[in-house]
């Protein structure tokens, strides 16, 4: 359990932190959102001890982390940046296991560390062990940086808007493999975005913040369903729109499977609905019908959606 009680951080001409209390709980996917300058790189960047707060308590399993060895902190910790940052003159593998070298593991070991990061990402190790970063696409360069903060198998990995330069559709495809990662390791996942969708798809909790300070903690469904101001209602309202596009606009490009179960949304449903379904349902899969057949949509088919249209 990470927890943050009453910390400010105090620049010459700026408060990033506001008296900051948060509780950031085991095992789970917290998700820090809010617009720039609103402190959430700040507040992630404490919690490793790259930025120290001017004032107030950080604890780590109960443990103020300013007593704590910077290093024993930082090796129960991994760190995946919006900037990779991979050593263009290493391997794959190399760049993977640089951390486990310095922990002095044997080679044999961090071979088989490598090899066995590789396929949990669905990189075949034979292919792509002994590349070098600029053989790889931006998204599979990604995944590696994922695999890199995940080698020494911290308790916690730290991501700061690691999709933010990326595609729609590989965005897609790495929050799938964060969500599959998280609840493969129950390890815990702090992480850093500026974008509601991807707070919403994501965060098993939430917490929206502004000007150092948060305005909500909750779960996707409770904060977008009951936001607590007006500036978390606005910030949300990008998810609502346009109220125009429903279902059935959806369905028309195909998106779905054909199942045989029967609809549970009808195709007038408005996708602020549909979102609001897929988020309340335990599976994240709604039934929906255009008419001729029963279409299972999930997440994926609506973020790809939204992603298609520019929305």
């Amino acid at each position: 359990m990470i927890e943050f009680e009453g910390v400010t951080k105090e620049y010459a001409q700026s408060l990033a932190l506001d008296g900051l209390t948060l509780t950031i709980p085991d095992n789970g996917l917290f998700v820090l959102v809010g617009p720039s300058g609103s402190g959430k790189t700040t507040t992630v960047k404490m919690i490793n001890r790259l930025i120290e707060p001017t004032s107030g308590t950080i604890k780590f399993d109960g443990q103020p982390i300013d007593q704590m060895d910077v290093q024993t902190l930082r090796l129960n910790i991994g760190y995946v940046l919006q900037n990779i940052a991979l050593f263009p003159h290493l391997t794959i593998e190399e760049n993977i296991t640089i951390q486990l070298e310095v922990l002095k593991w044997s080679k044999a070991d961090r071979q088989q560390r490598a090899r066995e990061l590789l396929a949990l990402v669905n990189l075949n190790p034979d292919t792509y062990a002994n590349r070098y970063p600029n053989e790889l696409s931006g998204g599979q360069q990604q995944r590696i940086g994922i695999i890199r903060a995940l080698a020494a198998k911290p308790k916690v990995v730290l991501m700061d808007e690691p999709f933010s330069a990326l595609d729609p559709v590989t965005r897609t495809q790495l929050q799938d493999l964060v969500l599959h990662l998280q609840k493969q390791l129950h390890n815990t996942v702090v992480f850093v975005t500026h974008d509601m969708k991807e707070a919403l798809r994501l965060g098993d909790e939430i917490a929206v913040m502004r000007q150092g300070s948060i305005q909500q903690i909750g779960t996707a469904e409770a904060i977008f369903n009951q936001p607590k101001n007006e500036f978390v209602r606005e910030f949300f309202d990008i998810e609502r729109q346009p109220t125009s596009l429903t279902v059935q606009d959806l369905l028309l490009v195909d998106l779905g499977t054909s199942v045989s179960r029967q609809p549970t949304i009808a195709k007038t449903a408005t996708l602020a609905e549909l979102a609001q379904q897929l988020i309340a349902q335990p599976d994240n899969v709604i039934a929906a019908t255009d008419g001729q057949m029963q279409r299972q949509l999930t997440m994926v088919d609506l973020t790809t959606f939204i992603a298609k249209r520019g929305l």
